[in-house]
């Protein structure tokens, strides 16, 4: 188990550090995850600082967090009760959806795979396939081999493979050898999957990706997967149907329910507010529970401000200031108490009732011509000094992450293989090189790559053409 950090630093970038690298032998029970979490916490004396904890779907870790809850609850460390403490990976849910949606098309995929696999088996078939490429006057060089345990290397099979598909036909008639290609009707329906899982792949890309982003993206980007199964839920097409159904069904368990951190860090980002909700809700959950759900997202914003009000008292607001932010000046000091107040009655200044930060943040109308560059974390370190506790806030729940894992290994079912001179290694020298690493990346920027390619790892296969 690899325990990770993620944080804002004091130059509100958003920084993930590994904390701790500790081996559970199986079988892992959620008591003995959570002594391990709670043990590296103690070590670190971060413990009082934890604002949520994400993790995998794994039963295991359901009663791992529930033990953790109720370790904290013991010292009243939890911020709304808990109701934000427990974060599924999203990216886990995302795999699942699909696997469930490609079980219907798995003897298909398994053709194109076999395809690519008989091709990259002689470099003879490889000319072949090449010279026929040339004959189509076709500009693609490349094939994916996909990695069975990654959805996300299967779409680039698949979208690779769909290019050549008037190749593949020719290659039949030459090659009595070749017995996998597939019908035209087996090519239509790999075209329709793709659009399909385009979605997805866009999405994963966007949520775990190795630079992380923050949490205002995430709930876009689970109503734009929304929005894309119920489109094709109602195509006359029962192919596309019955394949989005089985996702649809995954998505309503997993996501059927309010995800409060979801949408408070959309609302978080300034562009958005509460209209991410109005918009996202209507088409996520039933007529009768959108304006419920609006208004827990509300209620628990404003219960989370008071508590960081009450976290951070020294730096709340000044009560001495007016609506528009201007001290109230009130001449002659030496004056009584009802002295003062009277006196400001008979000047007509209308005293109206004083608005707190997150008041102020949700009415004020924000615009920017970023677009897509749009930093939200650059845009609450510019305001820091006008909303001093609500940037605090705002730190700590975008730098949550929805997902534990970066794309590169989004969906693999299968473990890192560990050569023999690691695996005879002491378990505390393995995380002395792991964290070290790590905090070395993470202090001059290098972005990890993979040194080798196994048997877990899509392989790309380049063709003969000059």
């Amino acid at each position: 188990m690899v325990l990770t950090g993620h944080f804002i630093d004091r130059d509100w970038k958003l920084q993930k550090r590994v904390l701790s690298f500790v081996h559970i032998p199986p079988p892992r029970k959620g008591k003995d995850i959570a002594n391990c979490i709670f043990k590296c916490l103690k070590e670190w004396d971060i413990e009082n600082k934890v604002f949520s904890v994400s993790v995998d779907n794994a039963t295991a870790n359901d009663s791992c967090i529930q033990i953790l809850k109720d370790t904290f609850s013991l010292t009243k460390r939890l911020l709304c009760g808990g109701a934000l403490f427990h974060v599924r990976c999203c990216a886990h849910i995302l795999n699942i959806m699909v696997q469930h949606g490609l079980k219907q098309v798995k003897t298909i995929v398994k053709n194109v795979h076999d395809i690519v696999d008989y091709l990259n088996g002689s470099e003879a078939r490889m000319r072949k396939f090449a010279e026929i490429v040339q004959q189509f006057n076709l500009r693609e060089r490349r094939l994916v081999l996909e990695c069975k345990t990654r959805w996300n290397s299967t779409y680039d099979m698949l979208s690779c493979a769909i290019k050549f598909k008037e190749v593949f036909s020719r290659l039949a008639l030459e090659d009595n050898d070749y017995v996998y290609c597939p019908s035209s009707d087996d090519w239509q329906k790999i075209e329709k999957l793709l659009d399909i899982l385009k979605v997805f792949y866009d999405t994963t890309n966007v949520i775990s990706g190795s630079e992380y982003p923050t949490s205002n993206f995430f709930l876009s980007e689970v109503f734009y997967i929304k929005e894309m199964l119920d489109k094709n839920y109602c195509s006359p097409d029962p192919f596309v149907k019955d394949m989005v159904k089985n996702m649809k069904e995954r998505f309503d368990k997993y996501w059927g329910e309010c995800n409060l951190l979801m949408a408070i860090g959309g609302v978080l980002d300034p562009r958005l507010k509460m209209k991410v909700v109005e918009i996202t809700f209507p088409h996520m959950f039933p007529s009768n529970l959108v304006r419920e759900n609006i208004n827990k997202v509300k209620d628990t914003l404003y219960e989370l401000y008071d508590e960081y009000k009450a976290l951070y008292p020294p730096l709340e607001e000044h009560h001495g200031e007016s609506r528009s932010g201007a001290p109230l000046v009130v001449q002659g000091g030496s004056l009584p108490g009802m002295s003062r107040v009277l006196q400001v009655v008979r000047s007509g200044i209308r005293v109206e009732p004083r608005k707190s930060e997150l008041d102020v943040y949700l009415e004020e109308c924000t615009t920017t011509d970023e677009g897509h560059r749009f930093d939200a974390l650059n845009w609450w370190k510019e305001r820091a000094s006008k909303f001093v506790i609500l940037s605090i806030l705002a730190a700590d729940v975008l730098a949550i992450p929805i997902t534990t894992v970066a794309s590169e290994a989004t969906f693999s079912a299968g473990s890192r293989a560990i050569d023999p001179y690691r695996s005879s290694l002491l378990p505390e020298t393995m995380q002395m090189l792991i964290c070290t690493g790590d905090w070395c990346r993470s202090t001059f920027g290098i972005k990890r790559k993979n040194k080798f390619v196994d048997e877990d790892e899509p392989k790309e296969i380049m063709i003969p053409i000059p």
